[in-house]
């Protein structure tokens, strides 16, 4: 994925005017989405439970679905987030609650998260808020050596997209953080408790083991389609880190943002949001109108798309080299740091 210099001061200075007609949500629009996005999930959910009876095997099959609608549903959600699936904040505030009980994540908490994220993406001087853990070359050197065991496991694709998404939906988004507002803490409470009553009402009326045996591979599922897309939407090559004097917000979006192209039934479970260059210059663009704006803006073309294919290699990618401008993966940064040890003998 590549940008040139000369297109990208050219979209810096004419990105506002392309992307203003496209920012006013569709009132039918947005609701024909949400009908065919949770009426999609309710229909996949209810033939999940009576697959129980005929084959789990058949019931985890149908999961694949039902999580993908469940990450639809967690665009509308994100959007509302944004304040740009509807016109009226109360209809923002009242569906980006239903659909962050539908996909287990306080509204008001992950907002504010959310919107540190878009203020901050590959600055690095104000990473860890609603981002992936990223380290320097430096960073990691500089840990004691049970730091950095803990970041490389972290980094593995099997925790971050196996165990990650059953800790983040199901256990991290349980908890307000230290410093969140009272609204926040609010939100996560009344989330909760939503949560909480719907476990019981399922209990009474199909049994909880029925229940988790539904619940569980739709979580580990569709939250591991939506981990993969936030990590794949600023992790790739090149990628754009600068230290706070030298970010720039604009830079950050077309050039540290992926225009990842899918093809169109996963684009549509998606909800375009691999289009995600045009996502972090106007976030007040509903999810729908993203592939209009790319289209027809010729600005916009500078973004090279990251195919499905491509973008599998950036699961090698894992600290920011501040010399060489460019991500490594570990076995990179061992070659470097043992040829410059080898460098530093020889000059002895």
């Amino acid at each position: 994925m590549t940008t040139t210099n000369a297109n990208l001061s050219s979209a810096n200075t004419g990105w506002r005017e392309a992307v203003a007609g496209y920012q006013n949500p569709d009132l039918l629009r947005s609701i024909w989405q949400i009908v065919n996005s949770i009426g999609g999930y309710v229909i996949m959910w209810y033939l999940m439970w009576r697959s129980l009876s005929v084959s789990y095997w058949l019931t985890l099959l149908l999961g694949i679905v039902a999580g993908g609608f469940m990450v639809r549903i967690f665009i509308i959600f994100h959007d509302c987030g944004h304040g740009s699936f509807f016109k009226s904040k109360k209809l923002n505030t009242f569906w980006g609650t239903v659909t962050g009980i539908l996909t287990l994540t306080a509204y008001d908490q992950w907002s504010h998260e959310h919107a540190l994220h878009h203020a901050s993406s590959g600055d690095l001087d104000r990473r860890g808020m609603g981002d992936v853990w990223t380290l320097t070359v430096k960073e990691y050197q500089a840990l004691p050596l049970m730091k950095r065991l803990w970041y490389r496991i972290f980094r593995h694709p099997v925790i971050l997209f196996g165990f990650g998404p059953t800790y983040t939906f199901g256990i991290s988004h349980r908890i307000a953080r230290s410093d969140a507002s009272p609204r926040e803490r609010r939100s996560v409470v009344l989330t909760n408790l939503a949560l909480l009553g719907i476990v019981i009402g399922m209990h009474f009326l199909i049994g909880i083991k029925a229940f988790f045996l539904i619940q569980m591979p739709i979580l580990a599922i569709g939250g591991a389609i939506g981990l993969w897309l936030f990590y794949v939407q600023h992790t790739f090559e090149p990628p754009y880190w600068e230290h706070h004097d030298e970010w720039n917000f604009e830079t950050a979006a077309l050039a540290g943002s992926s225009y990842y192209k899918l093809p169109k039934v996963l684009q549509w479970f998606t909800g375009n949001i691999g289009i995600h260059h045009i996502h972090h210059l106007s976030p007040r663009i509903p999810n729908y109108n993203l592939q209009a704006c790319q289209d027809e803006n010729e600005i916009f073309q500078a973004v090279q798309p990251l195919t499905f294919w491509a973008s599998l290699r950036s699961l090698n990618l894992r600290v920011w080299d501040e010399t060489q401008r460019r991500m490594l993966s570990f076995r990179e940064m061992r070659k470097l740091y043992q040829q410059a040890s080898r460098q530093s003998a020889g000059a002895a």
